[in-house]
C-alpha cells in the first residue's frame, strides 16, 4: 500500500537544480490542480523551475559533509552545513548583513543569528 504524498506551497523536496548544480531542499513554489508540484525554487540560486518528479530517494540534507555545530557568535559561509540543537541539520542559503543568514532545515527555511559582519 502507497499512500500519495501530498503537498502545500512553501513545502520543502529534495532536488538537484538545474541551474546551479547545487542538490539540496528546494522550495516548492507552485501546484497543479490535482496537487502536484508544478514549480520549485532553489534557496541556493533563486533560480525557479518546472519540477520534474525522479525516481531517487530523498537525500540526507548534510550530503556526507561534517556540520558546524550552530554557534550564533559564530561567522557561517553560504553552503556549510549546521547541526542546531533543536532543528538537526541545515545548510546555509544565504549571508544577510548584518547578522542574519538563512538556513534551510528538513522543515523549512529558517532565519538565524550569526557573527557575521
Amino acid at each position: 500500500m502507497s499512500e500519495r504524498q501530498t503537498f502545500s506551497v512553501g513545502d520543502r523536496i529534495e532536488h538537484t537544480c538545474v541551474a546551479c548544480g547545487e542538490d539540496c531542499g528546494h522550495i516548492v513554489s507552485s501546484l497543479g490542480k490535482r496537487g502536484q508540484i508544478t514549480r520549485i525554487t532553489c534557496p541556493m540560486c533563486g533560480s525557479r523551475v518546472a519540477y520534474k518528479a525522479d525516481s531517487s530517494a530523498p537525500r540526507n540534507l548534510s550530503d556526507g559533509k561534517t556540520s558546524i555545530p550552530y554557534d550564533q557568535s559564530r561567522a557561517y559561509r553560504k553552503g556549510e552545513t549546521v547541526a542546531h540543537q533543536l532543528f538537526g541539520a541545515g545548510r546555509v542559503t544565504a549571508v544577510i548583513q548584518p547578522h542574519k543568514m538563512d538556513v534551510l532545515f528538513a522543515d523549512r527555511m529558517r532565519r538565524l543569528v550569526c557573527g557575521n559582519s
